[in-house]
């Protein structure tokens, strides 16, 4: 299953000190030993600092580089889809501008391709990084995989290969504040792992901040699970049973005496009840908040496995 031609995704934030470099790389151990045409699609999202200046430098030294300005910062999964919808390329690798990926991960993402797989991933086995990082990292990829997408890498990606069918689908959904890697995950096609060791970033300083950490936990549990709203309805029963049953404490207590002061058991039992039928309709009415927010993404119904190889064969008869 042989790749025509290659595009190479890099979002771009604040990376004009890394460009050259990665490129230099990406040329030394990449670029000169494919086997098929390729392009580099740079999305700049919105950098204040001279990324874009850089990016223009290097356009100029390869004809190959196309490049994409956003009009501010939309985030990293908005300007990856960006670089994909513009691709042309047979496949598309999403690489960082940030070097703690080896560039020569992609022969490999590409040798796991031709064995005839829809979507590799590159899986990080692991990271020479601070122990923080290295927490919240396992800490999002086992809520992702319990919760969410039972089959999210252990060791998480964020660099992966995938064919136009799923370029295609992904880019078609056009979704808001979804991560690119869990739409990946989502379409399904039995994806497949490269390992690799992530590098500590020896150039630049990250601008993955705490409040980007945080959103994107938040986006990947509510676009691709339904355990927050199923959580609501579970505590919504539990409360209107035990409103139920305190109820009838209140009732026999009053009955045996227990209870002296007038109007306490009706006010009581009146707010139980009333508690009770909140939070059970608060429940009722998450599940169809859920099913309304399913049924207004254009993620499509059903998704056919088209492999490659149907592709080649179907060109061989003709």
């Amino acid at each position: 299953m042989h790749i025509n031609k290659l595009s190479i995704v890099i979002p771009v934030y604040y990376n004009e000190g890394e460009l050259l470099p990665l490129y230099s790389d990406l040329k030394e151990k990449t670029l000169d030993k494919l086997n098929c045409d390729y392009e580099i699609v740079m999305v700049d999202d919105g950098s204040k600092d001279n990324s874009y200046f850089e990016m223009c430098s290097l356009a100029k030294i390869d004809p190959k580089i196309k490049l994409l300005k956003l009009s501010r910062n939309f985030g990293e999964h908005a300007a990856t889809l960006a670089g994909l919808a513009k691709c042309t390329g047979d496949c598309a690798v999403r690489k960082a501008a940030d070097l703690q990926e080896p560039s020569e991960l992609i022969l490999d993402l590409i040798e796991k391709y031709e064995e005839g797989h829809n979507i590799v991933l590159a899986n990080r086995e692991g990271r020479d990084e601070p122990i923080t990082q290295k927490f919240f990292s396992s800490i999002y990829n086992c809520l992702m995989r319990k919760f969410a997408l039972e089959n999210m890498p252990k060791g998480g990606f964020d660099s992966y290969l995938i064919n136009r069918q799923v370029i295609d689908l992904i880019v078609s959904m056009n979704e808001k504040n979804t991560p690119v890697t869990e739409q990946i995950l989502w379409c399904g096609f039995d994806p497949v792992s490269v390992g690799y060791i992530r590098q500590k970033r020896k150039i630049g300083k990250s601008h993955w901040t705490l409040s980007k950490k945080i959103k994107l936990s938040l986006d990947s549990m509510l676009g691709f699970s339904y355990v927050p709203i199923r959580f609501i309805f579970g505590i919504g029963i539990l409360s209107f049973l035990c409103s139920l049953i305190w109820i009838f404490i209140v009732f026999i207590f009053k009955l045996i005496g227990k209870i002296d002061v007038d109007g306490y058991t009706s006010i009581v039992m009146l707010l139980l009840l009333s508690f009770g039928i909140i939070m059970l309709s608060l429940g009722i009415l998450g599940e169809y908040v859920w099913r309304m927010f399913d049924a207004i993404r254009n993620r499509p119904p059903y998704i056919i496995n088209k492999k490659p190889q149907d592709s080649e064969n179907t060109n061989n008869k003709k």
